[in-house]
C-alpha cells in the first residue's frame, strides 16, 4: 500500500514504517556521536517506550555510551490492522533489529501498562533476562485515561484552568489554522481525574510491585517526566489541573525516593523542555508558546529534540561523576535552556504579536509540524513516499 499522512484535529491516523526506522536511526546517530554517558545502568525498563522521551531513553541508555538492555512496555496497533501499525509499533520493531544488531538484549512487551497482566509479563522478563533485577526504571506513559483498579471505570484527564475560564488559542495540525477558544474552568470531579491519571499514583504502584516481587536492585533509581514552563504557560498548565496533576508526581517522587533509600536507590521528578510529542500536541495555548519557543531558542543554537535531552540527562545529570543536580524542590530540571532570560524574553515579545495572520511567518510553525510528522515516519527527505510499502513482511507468526 502507499501510506500517505493522515491527521485529524491533532491526531495523526497513520504512520510510515520506513519513516519511523529512519527517526530510530537518526537518534542512535546522533548519540553514538554525542559525549558518552558513563557509569550507567545496564538493566532498563522503559514503562511507555514506544515514542517521546520514553524512546529516546531507550536509544540513549543503549547506544549513548553505556550499552544498556532494556525491557520496553507500549500498547500500539499492530500492523494486521487496518492501514498498517502505529508509528510506536514501528519503532519498537526497528529499536530493536538495532539492538540485535548491536549485541544489546531488547525486549518488547506489547499491553495495557495499567493491567496486573502485563505487570506480570514484566515481571518474569525481569526475572528471565535480567536475572531477576533492574538498574533503573523510566516511567514515561502518555495517556488520557486511567482505569480504576478497583471497578474498571475509567478516569479521563481534562486539560482545563482551575478557578476561572481563560482566553487561549488552538493550532490545528490537520488544515494549519489557528482558532480563539475560551477554555472553561475544571470542575473538581474533573481536577481529581487527571490527577488519578496524570499524577504520581501509578507510577508508584509500578515501583511497589517491583520492589514486592524483589525486582529492584541496589543503587536503583527511578524518574517520570514532568513540565512546569515559565510563567506565560501557567494559567493553562502549572495553575490547572495539568499542574495539579504534575504537583503530585512531584510529591510522590519524595515518596519513592525513601522507599528506594532503602537500596541506596533514588526517585526523581524530570522537568523537561517543551517539546513536539504525541502528548503535548493535545494542550491548548501550548502551541503558540512552542513555535515562538522553536524559533527562539534554533536561532540562539539552544534548540534540543527529545534524543539530546534525554543523552544530557543521563550522561549530564542522572549519572554524572557529580551529585544529581536537583531544585529547591528535589526536581531534576533539564528545562534550563528553554527558562533562560534572554529566551524568555524573545518568545514574549513574539507571542505579543502573533496573530492567525501571522503565526506561520513570525514562529517556527513549519519545524513544529515538521517535527509531528517526523514522530509518524513522514516528512524525511531519504524516504519515496510515493513508493508502496509492504506491510506484509512485518505480519509474522511471532507478532
Amino acid at each position: 500500500m502507499i501510506i500517505k499522512p493522515i491527521i485529524q484535529g491533532m491526531v495523526a491516523r497513520s504512520a510510515h514504517p520506513h519513516g519511523c526506522e529512519q527517526a530510530v536511526l537518526d537518534q542512535i546517530e546522533f548519540v553514538k556521536a554525542a559525549k558518552p554517558i558513563t557509569d550507567g545502568p545496564k538493566r532498563v525498563l522503559i514503562i511507555g517506550a514506544s515514542s517521546g522521551f520514553g524512546l529516546a531513553s531507550r536509544i540513549a541508555l543503549s547506544f549513548g555510551g553505556c550499552e544498556a538492555d532494556t525491557i520496553g512496555i507500549s500498547l500500539e496497533r499492530d500492523p494486521k490492522a487496518k492501514g498498517g501499525a502505529s508509528a510506536g509499533w514501528y519503532n519498537n520493531y526497528y529499536f530493536k533489529q538495532q539492538a540485535d544488531i548491536a549485541g544489546r538484549l531488547a525486549i518488547n512487551i506489547d499491553g495495557d501498562a495499567f493491567s496486573s497482566e502485563t505487570r506480570n509479563k514484566v515481571i518474569e522478563a525481569i526475572e528471565t533476562y535480567f536475572e531477576g533485577e533492574v538498574d533503573l526504571i523510566i516511567y514515561s506513559l502518555a495517556t488520557g485515561a486511567r482505569p480504576n483498579p478497583e471497578t474498571g471505570e475509567l478516569w479521563r484527564s481534562a486539560i482545563k484552568p482551575i478557578g476561572q475560564s481563560i482566553n487561549s488559542n488552538l493550532i490545528s495540525l490537520e488544515d494549519d489554522t489557528w482558532s480563539d477558544v475560551i477554555l472553561e474552568s475544571a470542575n473538581e470531579e474533573e481536577e481529581q481525574a487527571t490527577i488519578k491519571v496524570m499524577g504520581g499514583e501509578d507510577w508508584e504502584s509500578w515501583i511497589d510491585t517491583l520492589i514486592n516481587s524483589e525486582s529492584v536492585a541496589q543503587g536503583c533509581q527511578t524518574i517520570a517526566f514532568s513540565y512546569v514552563g515559565p510563567e506565560v504557560t501557567h494559567p493553562l498548565y502549572l495553575d490547572g489541573t495539568l499542574g495539579r496533576a504534575k504537583i503530585d508526581l512531584h510529591q510522590t517522587s519524595h515518596s519513592l525516593n525513601l522507599k528506594l533509600a532503602n537500596y541506596s536507590g533514588g526517585a526523581y521528578a524530570t522537568v523537561c523542555k517543551a517539546l513536539v510529542t504525541k502528548a503535548s500536541v493535545f494542550i491548548p495555548g501550548l502551541t503558540p508558546y512552542m513555535i515562538a519557543l522553536y524559533k527562539v531558542m534554533k536561532q540562539k543554537g539552544l534548540h534540543e529534540g527529545c534524543i539530546q535531552q534525554m543523552q544530557r540527562l543521563y550522561r549530564d545529570n542522572l549519572y554524572s561523576e557529580n551529585h544529581i543536580p536537583l531544585d529547591g524542590e528535589r526536581l531534576l530540571r533539564i528545562d534550563d535552556l528553554e527558562l533562560k532570560p534572554s529566551v524568555q524574553t524573545e518568545v514574549s515579545k513574539i507571542l505579543s504579536e502573533m496573530t492567525e495572520d501571522n503565526f506561520k511567518e513570525i514562529a517556527d510553525y513549519q519545524g513544529f509540524k515538521s517535527e509531528f510528522l517526523n514522530l509518524n515516519g513522514f516528512n524525511y527527505e531519504t524516504i519515496d513516499y510515493d513508493s508502496p510499502v509492504n506491510i506484509d513482511k512485518f505480519v509474522t507468526p511471532s507478532n
